[in-house]
């Protein structure tokens, strides 16, 4: 069975780094058949770049949209991959570099299992040349063994109701998922709301090896977020309120989105839906007043929510010490 692939790239000022993705995706052992590049607005000579690389390879069919006005990371993302006709699709930043045989390895798995709608994998960090940093994606993310094993064993809505472990840059997906996906929420990043719906309603699965070099610059328009000492010290000292808004803002949207999915999502899902907007609810609502947050925190953990819902101590005691 032949498969064809999109990639669904998007780019805003991007220039510095573009060349280099281009050619690492024009150069896969697998050749994708189509690039859509949707541009934010670029004021740089991002677009001037993009037709010079594309330029030396007409076997790819490259669509380019312009967008006159900024729509965010999220829009735009929805806007490209919308337009992309393959049958598997591929995500991708501007600024990373994809190892030659990344679509190839992931095309196998989608080829191996139709029931899989949504592959992540892990990516190396690396500098802003390049270099290798000596993590990978997941470590720095902290992804625990548990999360792992949860998702390769086909409960991956345990471990994202908990916390996103999927990172758009590392992400293919089948097409039929962007339209059941679709409307994006404005409350959530893209590549955290289809991993949500596939895990929902369908296969996702996890390659645990890295397979792109996910460039930190300073420059990200999302990057990575330590989870070390310092940082999760930052996160005890970091105001609650719009945190919490936003957690309870998605399990909102979440739940309200997840009966209509197609297909239907499992009651026993929609209850742990349910029971994770619940969650969200009675932490967006603990007084300001630390003393008083002592209750109903301690009954949050008695019902094992913290741990179901989150990352457990680590959360009860950011719930705990939080300033408004």
């Amino acid at each position: 069975m032949i498969v064809s692939v999109s990639v669904a790239l998007c780019t805003y000022n991007g220039a510095a780094f573009l060349e280099e993705q281009l050619l690492s995706i024009l150069r896969q052992s697998m050749p994708v058949s189509e690039i859509v590049v949707s541009d934010d607005g670029s004021t740089d000579e991002t677009l001037a770049v993009l037709e010079r690389v594309v330029a030396a390879w007409p076997a790819v069919n490259v669509v380019v949209l312009r967008n006159s006005t900024a729509l965010g990371v999220t829009a735009n993302f929805e806007q490209a991959l919308a337009a992309c006709s393959g049958d598997l699709i591929a995500l991708c930043d501007q600024d990373d570099v994809w190892w030659p045989e990344r679509v190839e390895r992931m095309v196998t798995e989608f080829t191996r299992r139709p029931a899989l709608q949504m592959l992540h994998t892990d990516a190396r960090l690396v500098d802003a040349a390049g270099a290798p940093l000596g993590l990978t994606l997941l470590q720095t993310l902290g992804v625990s063994e548990a999360d792992r094993a949860a998702v390769h064993a086909g409960h991956a809505i345990d471990a994202y109701l908990r916390r996103n472990i999927v990172t758009g840059a590392t992400m293919m997906v089948r097409r039929e998922l962007v339209e059941r996906s679709r409307p994006f929420p404005a409350v959530w990043v893209h590549d955290e709301w289809m991993a949500m719906v596939a895990a929902a309603t369908g296969l996702v699965d996890l390659v645990d090896e890295p397979l792109t070099d996910y460039r930190q610059h300073g420059g990200n328009q999302i990057g990575v977020t330590t989870l070390d000492a310092s940082g999760k010290l930052g996160r005890l000292r970091a105001p609650r309120t719009a945190r919490n808004a936003r957690l309870l803002a998605r399990a909102a949207a979440l739940q309200q989105r997840a009966s209509e999915f197609e297909p239907a999502v499992s009651t026993s899902v929609l209850a742990l839906i349910d029971a994770k907007l619940a969650h969200e609810t009675r932490r967006s609502t603990l007084p300001a007043a630390r003393l008083l947050r002592v209750a109903p925190i301690l009954r949050g953990w008695r019902t094992g929510d913290y741990l179901r819902f989150g990352l457990g101590l680590q959360d009860l005691l950011r719930d705990l010490v939080q300033p408004v």
